[in-house]
């Protein structure tokens, strides 16, 4: 399974035409424990780069971007009680949304796990 990666600090997992979208460990490190989740409502249009979901900790408040355009199909209701999931699993039980991927083509422009380790170096 293909996992890819923004120079927003979001990753994406791909399962056939829906993305599965997150925050790097990197990302919640340096955001700290979360507080609050929250993404947009099903059936809701983003394009690449927009406001998918917002987070916030005990520092801040942060958006998360949609990795590619899409329309969000679920979102993981599990952070509504702990949204410290995302600390503690990030790249895995922390998933934060899904999208149906509107253009597969957008996903040769983001990083793989090589090139997002040279990013935050």
């Amino acid at each position: 399974m293909t996992v890819y990666y923004t120079k927003e600090h979001e990753w994406l997992r791909v399962e056939g035409d829906v993305a599965i979208v997150g925050i790097t460990a990197h990302a919640a490190e340096e955001l700290g424990e979360l507080v609050f989740v929250e993404a947009k409502d099903e059936g809701t249009e983003v394009a690449q780069g927009d406001s998918a979901a917002v987070v916030e900790s005990v520092k801040a408040a942060s958006d998360i971007y949609a990795p590619v355009s899409g329309t969000v199909v679920g979102f993981n209701t599990a952070l509504s009680d702990d949204p410290s999931l995302v600390n503690r699993d990030p790249e895995a039980e922390g998933w934060i949304l899904k999208l149906r991927i509107a253009d597969a083509g957008q996903l040769a422009a983001l990083l793989d796990a090589d090139g997002y380790a040279a990013l935050i170096g």
